[in-house]
């Protein structure tokens, strides 16, 4: 009776872990962030290099014969700023050229409609207040808020939902504009395309304005109260990142791939929280963040999922079994790079 009710169990979650993974927003966004990992990394690198090697205060720098280094802080810090204060621009236009693969379109276009549709919905102008008081409308400009990780979630909603709409669009006959046959391939293309990338657009800036003049807030500033800013102080504290880590062994203990199915929820976080971080060192702040990807890699899953290098370990130590110390030996050192899964 108990191992029926077990084999019912394990059976519904092999039923929900094949309806996750083969969710194709979930297959855009754990390819957008795989696809994105090099920028973030190149990042993160800048930083250091701009903080340890080329800083004249805290770096190498200050050693006297070494001085010249710091000539190249420049450097390290542009890079620094164009990938980590733009990583939502970048995520947006991955996961808009993804979900258009999906659905079955060509080439890059539907990454540029995404960045668009997201662009539209933020304001266009800064307020500032100078140091008499003198409050300035700084227009056609972007604030960094909303292209660093803060506007994250909404960048990604407006991804989906705009490409989304915009294939819907692009596959009614009545809006095509439909060029001879003598014309170049790109043209005809480009003129198909016209209708639905005007609506999609007018209707994202549409939904952005009621949203704003409802409210009184636009639609990032929502989303990040309300869903970004909770999740992220949820994954930050340890009630949160162990019951993420329990929901993955769940899932491995019926034999279904635990970290797969918990990536999407824990990359867009714990990558936005390297990017804060980075942010948030480079300006001379406080580092905000202790749950990170590389936290997540080095104590959550050390030796690869479910921790396993204490038992390849204790296999060296004490098993006598030909077969499982084989499969210890080729382990090990993949191990060592939280590798485990073959």
């Amino acid at each position: 009776m108990e191992s029926e009710k077990f084999n019912k169990f394990v059976g519904i979650l092999n039923k929900f872990a094949a309806v996750v993974n083969n969710q194709k927003y979930i297959i855009g966004i754990k390819n957008t962030f795989a696809t994105l990992l090099p920028v973030i990394m190149a990042g993160a690198f800048a930083t250091l290099f701009s903080s340890v090697v080329f800083s004249p205060e805290i770096g190498l720098a200050q050693v006297e014969s070494l001085s010249f280094l710091a000539q190249f802080k420049p450097i390290a810090d542009v890079i620094n700023y164009f990938t980590m204060n733009f990583l939502t621009i970048y995520v947006v236009f991955v996961l808009g050229h993804e979900i258009g693969k999906l659905n079955k379109l060509k080439g890059v276009f539907p990454g540029v409609v995404a960045v668009i549709s997201y662009l539209v919905m933020n304001p266009s102008f800064i307020n500032f207040v100078t140091e008499d008081g003198t409050s300035l409308e700084i227009r056609n400009v972007l604030s960094r808020q909303y292209t660093n990780p803060e506007g994250l979630f909404l960048g990604m909603f407006m991804a989906v939902l705009s490409i989304e709409l915009y294939t819907w669009l692009g596959n009614q006959d009545r809006l095509k504009i439909k060029m001879p046959d003598s014309v170049p391939e790109a043209v005809s293309n480009s003129f198909s395309s016209l209708i639905p990338t005007i609506f999609t657009i007018t209707l994202s800036a549409t939904f952005g304005f009621i949203i704003h003049f409802v409210t009184g807030m636009y639609a990032s500033q929502i989303i990040y109260s309300l869903v970004q800013k909770p999740l992220e102080g949820l994954i930050q504290g340890l009630p949160g990142i162990l019951l993420l880590m329990f929901v993955a062994q769940v899932f491995w203990v019926v034999g279904i791939h635990g970290m797969q199915m918990v990536k999407p929820i824990r990359e867009p976080l714990l990558l936005a929280a390297i990017a804060a971080n980075t942010a948030a060192f480079q300006a001379g702040e406080a580092v905000p963040n202790i749950v990170t990807m590389p936290y997540w890699d080095i104590y959550m899953t050390f030796g690869g999922s479910g921790a396993t290098l204490g038992l390849l370990i204790s296999i060296f130590l004490v098993s006598k079994r030909a077969d499982y110390r084989k499969i210890a030996k080729m382990s090990f050192i993949p191990g060592l790079f939280n590798i485990n899964e073959p």
